[in-house]
């Protein structure tokens, strides 16, 4: 039986390349963009244009359906902006399934921030908060413990206090009135003050006692010392180490060689990585940055790739990965951002996930392709972050989703799982697109199909367009972006009786 999803499925359209796609339903589109949308820049698309079709989207899908989207959104997901402008679109729509949804979804202090932020900018039609999401803000801010208040406190455009000024919170108590003037940096009874603050501020002055432990955005302005910097080091957990390893190196913390092999043991440990349940593109994450790193601390980070592919489940069966090497993918994956464009092309990420698939499965087929498939020399037994790096290396030109499927046809080869990674914006087969009803790549997976009827499809789409190159049904699944969360949904299509698709999951979540 065909999903739902794409029951009502509308002839082919045009993709934003101007291939030939199929045009995916609303909710569908909404439940790619929720778990990917940045409202930043790419290859196809502007950051403007995304917000423009998200709200088209809203206005075109139940108030429900949002709600839900916008729990999947941050807590499966664990996406910032999108679900903070979900919650500002139901200010506007359906103020009951705000107020249901807004403790699950404002997780934190910058969540928040994004909510209010994105209802005075005025794009879902409102520049003053109201009086029911002042009420919300003011019962997530009296509800907040002293210490996470704090810690909310990093960040600013908007401020943790100007939050508190636009919502007029009247604090509980003596002591959290002291708090907030603290934070917003009026007049205080510095006496009534947390004893971590008041610590904190201690140390801040004095600079001598044992670091506390606060935010690093709170300590990169003081003139810490070279101890103060080993001294934090030596208490981070394992994520924490991964995503500051530049800011230790730039501290001076790999000055000790001592330093250096006590990280690179911890990088390097098995127990440690699984209980953090870190996956590879965690890893990768931390290895583009790691240029001019010790020796040591590159080592232990291809060690830990090795590692977070056993977090990866097994798919068992006859596999094909199939890379788009375009030239389209060498584009930055989370789009462009004046200032903090990612260094990680959604090329990189094909690339990750091929050699991380190939080591879990050695038997695996790849078949990179641009405009066809390229040649190329995949060898399984390379650490898969060389085998990542060779693979990024090649190719460029158009694109042409169907090649690799054509190729697995004329060579007669059983499959049991092709996994596609690329932006979807396969255009290169389709000239004379009009007459023709389906993408090419539909017709040659319909004619795989004949021979192996038990095949399975995962299309990876990385920066989660609206169009997809084949039909979503019972044997094929669109996933929009990527995350580590990825393997997992891999793993469940493959194995399960059914696909269990992004909007049927979405649908599920009870409100």
């Amino acid at each position: 039986m065909v999903s739902s999803v794409f029951s009502t499925q509308k002839p082919p359209t045009r993709n934003q390349a101007g291939g030939v796609a199929f045009a995916m339903s609303n909710k569908h589109a909404l439940a790619q963009a929720v778990v990917t949308g940045t409202f930043q820049n790419t290859f196809y698309d502007t950051g403007q244009n995304q917000l423009k079709e998200v709200l088209r989207l809203c206005e075109n899908v139940d108030t429900s359906f949002i709600a839900k989207a916008a729990l999947y959104s941050r807590n499966k997901g664990f996406m910032k902006d999108m679900p903070a402008f979900l919650c500002a679109v139901l200010s506007v729509k359906d103020g009951k399934l705000l107020e249901k949804i807004f403790p699950k979804v404002m997780s934190n202090g910058k969540i928040l921030r994004n909510f209010v932020q994105i209802l005075r900018s005025g794009v879902v039609g409102r520049k003053s908060l109201g009086s029911r999401p002042t009420r919300l803000i003011n019962q997530w801010l009296t509800n907040r413990t002293d210490e996470q208040l704090f810690w909310d406190s990093v960040g600013n455009r908007p401020s943790l206090s100007d939050v508190m000024n636009l919502s007029h919170v009247k604090p509980k108590d003596k002591a959290r009135e002291a708090l907030h003037g603290y934070i917003k940096g009026s007049p205080h009874n510095e006496e009534l003050l947390p004893a971590f603050i008041k610590e904190f501020e201690n140390f801040k002055k004095t600079l001598s006692g044992d670091v506390p432990r606060v935010p690093f955005q709170m300590l990169t302005s003081l003139p810490l010392k070279p101890e103060h910097w080993d001294a934090i080091a030596k208490n981070a957990g394992y994520l924490q180490t991964l995503m500051n390893l530049n800011t230790f190196k730039r501290h001076g913390v790999f000055d000790s060689p001592e330093m250096v092999r006590m990280i690179a043991n911890r990088l390097s440990n098995r127990e440690n990585l699984k209980k953090a349940r870190i996956f590879p593109y965690r890893i990768m994450s931390a290895y583009v940055f790691s240029e001019g790193m010790p020796p040591e601390i590159c080592q232990a980070l291809h060690s830990a790739m090795e590692a977070a592919t056993d977090n990866i489940s097994y798919l068992g069966g006859k596999i094909v990965v199939c890379p788009d090497v375009s030239g389209s993918m060498t584009f930055s994956s989370t789009g462009i951002r004046k200032g903090a464009t990612s260094k990680i092309r959604c090329i990189d990420i094909a690339a990750l996930v091929t050699s991380a698939i190939t080591r879990k499965h050695p038997g695996t087929l790849v078949l990179p392709f641009e405009i066809s498939v390229v040649p190329f020399s995949f060898n399984p037994k390379l650490p898969v972050l060389e085998n990542a790096k060779q693979l990024s290396r090649i190719g460029g030109g158009g694109t042409n989703c169907s090649a690799p499927l054509k190729r697995l046809n004329d060579d007669n080869r059983d499959v049991d799982l092709v996994i596609y990674i690329s932006d979807n914006e396969s255009w290169a087969n389709s000239y004379g697109w009009r007459k023709q009803r389906v993408s090419q790549s539909q017709s040659e997976w319909d004619r795989l199909k004949t021979r192996c009827p038990n095949a399975k499809m995962v299309c990876i789409d990385i920066v989660a367009n609206h169009t997809t190159q084949v039909k979503e049904r019972k044997d094929v699944l669109n996933i929009g972006g990527f995350s580590d969360a990825v393997f997992d949904v891999i793993s469940l299509f493959a194995t399960a009786n059914g696909a269990d698709h992004f909007v049927d999951t979405i649908e599920k979540i009870e409100l």
